[in-house]
């Protein structure tokens, strides 16, 4: 697509914005529309530095309206169960496919210079360690309807990033290589006797904090979460932040004889997703993946 043909794509989707806004908050002045993000699934846009403003991207109608408006449904939910804030629909347009809600304060931690980030790794693991504590001690069968379970045997987990660890395998220094390697020739953990909701995504990109003091000031993108094995945001955290943001974060979760395997599940899926991470980082312009896994390496498979 030439640069004409992207900027009329742009300008015609930007008065989409406009009008949506315009329909759903009469009076509302807007100042300013910026593209904030596109992925696979959404393009969200940013009005006025407030208002993010996102559209599914789904050919179908019928699909782009049921997952606008069960996405609402769940970010209700969401709100009445987390410590921390996070994003609150302040409309929907579900022909559209539109979701907006006021903007969080803060960044994600991917915004903070990576060497900064064992500075805010307790404060980060104490606060989504409560969060999880409130997700994970929600009934599930209640939260069911609104996700999809998510859950596979950590065998299909260690196959999987053996297959990954075949296509990113050259940019793993070499020291590293051997133990990468043991880990997935060793057998994997037992699997989880429960299933609990969860966001389900919980690395740092999601994470929102004061780049000033670490404080974490929100947790956006609640699009993954499903009804899964406890253990696998905690291996998030684990991977992008270390065994400080690990140790705070189990800690605040209820000690009913099971936090060992919880821990040794969390580190499996550290490991596995961080080939995950590294093969995404790979892409043009994800170097802050690539450097944060190649970062993690030392940690997750030390040389």
């Amino acid at each position: 697509m030439d640069d004409d043909t992207a900027g009329i794509r742009e300008a015609g989707r930007a008065g989409d914005v406009r009008d949506v806004v315009a329909a759903r908050l009469p009076g509302y002045r807007i100042t300013s529309v910026a593209l904030l993000g596109e992925g696979e699934d959404n393009v969200a846009y940013e009005v006025n530095g407030e208002l993010i403003v996102r559209f599914a991207k789904d050919p179908d109608p019928a699909v782009r309206a049921a997952r606008t408006e069960g996405e609402a449904r769940l970010l209700a939910a969401v709100a009445g169960l987390s410590p921390l804030p996070v994003p609150e629909p302040r409309f929907t347009d579900a022909e559209r496919g539109c979701l907006a809600y006021h903007k969080l304060p803060g960044v994600p931690l991917t915004g903070v210079p990576l060497p900064r980030w064992p500075e805010y790794a307790a404060t980060v693991g104490a606060a989504a360690g409560e969060l999880l504590a409130a997700l994970h001690g929600a009934p599930a069968d209640r939260l069911a309807p609104l996700v999809e379970t998510d859950h596979r045997p950590a065998r299909e987990w260690l196959d999987e990033a053996a297959q990954t660890y075949a296509t990113v395998a050259a940019r793993v220094p070499a020291a590293h290589r051997p133990v990468v390697e043991d880990f997935l020739g060793a057998p994997p953990p037992p699997d989880p006797d429960d299933l609990v909701f969860s966001h389900n995504d919980l690395g740092v990109e999601h994470v929102l904090v004061d780049p000033a003091t670490g404080t974490v000031t929100g947790v956006i993108d609640w699009s993954d979460a499903a009804i899964c094995d406890p253990a696998y945001d905690f291996g998030l955290l684990y991977r992008d932040l270390g065994p400080a943001a690990l140790d705070r974060a189990l800690s605040g979760h209820p000690d009913d004889g099971r936090r060992e395997a919880l821990a040794a599940r969390a580190a499996f899926y550290a490991r596995c997703a961080l080939l995950e991470d590294l093969a995404y980082g790979l892409e043009p312009g994800r170097d802050v993946y690539l450097d944060k896994s190649l970062a993690a390496l030392e940690r997750l498979y030390p040389a």
